[in-house]
């Protein structure tokens, strides 16, 4: 007789009683709710629910617009239900018992504006059985609900000071640490991870002294700590999103009463405003991300990070290749550019650094050395950095991800986002698979991933069998793991930037 394809499992935690299942023994719960979201207030703690709280779906997820790329990496089918009352999380765990397994953390990405804990790509239960770990993904709020500063412009009247999502991110960690233990997890064993502008959050998180206790690793894909507007940058941003929203500051009813869908056209119009227009307003890139609010942030993240504001957390951080393919991969005009082009293009983004820069660039075609200079400035240098500053106070390891798609007929390389189906063991998920790539060498470089990342929870040092070692990073000896370059799954190598690179100042690289 055949097994049931699931089984019901009612734990007990201090939140309460949930009910989830036991998937391909795997116990499975979802959409718990582990605070509650007032808009552009700061989060607040969940009442204990009387009774058996079913956890079987995924809860609503935070306001957003759609977009292609999302559907691209596997994002959800269909549509999603989406609240600003998003605040929820979900569970892979091996067993719901006293084992006291490392609790694994993720953020997700998306620019800040866009993402979920619930996409199918991030499903946590390969991971927890290959490194019998306990996977938690959250929700956090995002674009104008999490990370615009109102409080300057309305004389404080709302008191969202820009890091919102932030705030939800701690509140998340702060459930895991009361409620963990009831799946298995231990409380004193919590990494976080993420990708992106999840990437960015670890980093954000290292450098905040509100998240200080409540996790004891972290990983960086694709991140760095090179993020936090100035109040004045956030303010003048709130301003423009206002002008766009069509609502006077001073006017607090109309702002807490206007509808998601107005709020998230306004958004959508200052975001294009700063990518299409050549940004008139001087906003720059990724206009939607945490403010230096002296609450969550008193400065940079890196600047925190290098003062020992992380002491003792172990950090493992890389990227892929080739970035910026993701973004150009579809846009002819980019892959037809010549070096005129890519000189102006470089003259105004590094100035009096452009012949060095270029110089150190690798040979190919303008669009690729482009490529290479841009995937520099947004990832590599910012994770360069982000490893120096730790590097005296914990032990650190990088990573780079050198797997190509083959989606395009290769045209997006080794991008932004092409680890994420590696690291979580769903890159042959259908629909997906045609992004990531599947076969025997996918099959060798995802288990290797998976090892290296829960090993490193277990311990604070990555290894996957496939390696005999991995040393760990410092600038003297930047040693690397590549995954996916030639026959061999991982192997290590030296990958250290170019001098120029280091002779650039903080604000010169970055999102």
């Amino acid at each position: 007789m055949n097994a049931p394809e699931s089984i019901p499992v009612i734990i007990d935690t201090p939140s309460g009683k949930l009910e989830g299942e036991r998937k391909h023994a795997v116990c499975v719960f979802k959409g718990i709710p582990f605070a509650t979201a007032r808009r552009w207030a700061a989060p607040e703690r969940v009442a204990a629910w009387p009774g058996v709280r079913a956890a079987r779906v995924a809860g609503a997820i935070a306001p957003q617009n759609p977009t292609a790329m999302a559907a691209l990496i596997g994002g959800s089918k269909g549509d999603p239900d989406l609240s600003e009352d998003c605040l929820f999380l979900n569970v892979w765990t091996p067993a719901c018992d006293g084992a006291k397994r490392p609790v694994m953390v993720w953020i997700y990405g998306g620019a800040f504006i866009n993402g979920a804990g619930s996409v199918p790509l991030y499903s946590g239960g390969p991971l927890a059985q290959t490194g019998d770990v306990v996977v938690v993904t959250i929700n956090y709020r995002l674009g104008s609900f999490g990370f615009l500063r109102l409080t300057g412009i309305t004389d404080g009247r709302i008191e969202a000071g820009g890091s919102e999502g932030l705030l939800d991110q701690i509140a998340a960690l702060e459930w895991v640490r009361a409620n963990i233990a009831a799946f298995g997890g231990d409380a004193g064993n919590v990494t976080i991870f993420g990708e992106s502008a999840g990437g960015m959050s670890v980093g954000a998180l290292l450098g905040s002294a509100k998240a200080r206790g409540l996790f004891h690793k972290a990983i960086s894909q694709s991140g760095g700590a090179h993020i936090g507007h100035a109040p004045d940058h956030a303010d003048r941003i709130a301003d423009v999103f206002l002008h766009h929203l069509g609502v006077k500051a001073n006017d607090t009813a109309a702002l807490l009463a206007t509808p998601i869908a107005a709020l998230l056209a306004a958004q959508t119009a200052l975001v294009s405003e700063v990518d299409t227009k050549h940004d008139p307003h001087k906003l720059g890139g990724l206009a939607f991300q945490p403010a230096i609010d002296g609450n969550v942030l008193h400065e940079p993240p890196i600047d925190a990070v290098r003062g020992g504001a992380a002491r003792g957390v172990a950090l493992l951080a890389g990227t892929t290749s080739e970035e910026w393919k993701l973004y150009t991969a579809m846009d002819t005009s980019m892959h037809a550019m010549d070096e005129g082009k890519l000189e102006r293009w470089a003259q105004r983004m590094f100035g009096d650094a452009t012949a060095s820069l270029l110089a150190a660039a690798p040979d190919g075609s303008p669009y690729e050395r482009y490529v290479s200079l841009q995937t520099n400035r947004v990832f590599r240098e910012p994770t360069s950095r982000l490893l120096a500053s730790q590097a005296s106070h914990a032990p650190v390891y990088e990573y780079v991800f050198d797997w190509r798609s083959p989606a395009m007929g290769g045209a997006f390389g080794a991008c932004h986002a092409l680890e994420l189906g590696f690291v979580f063991g769903s890159y042959s998920m259908k629909g997906a698979d045609m992004f990531f790539g599947t076969g025997p060498q996918a099959d060798a470089i995802s288990q290797a991933m998976m090892q290296a990342w829960t090993s490193f929870a277990h311990s604070g040092k990555p290894h996957a069998s496939t390696l005999d070692a991995w040393p760990a990073w410092s600038s003297a000896v930047p040693a690397t793991v590549v995954f996916g370059a030639g026959e061999r799954p991982a192997q290590v190598r030296r990958f250290e930037q170019a001098r120029a690179w280091r002779a650039l100042p903080d604000a010169a690289v970055g999102p």
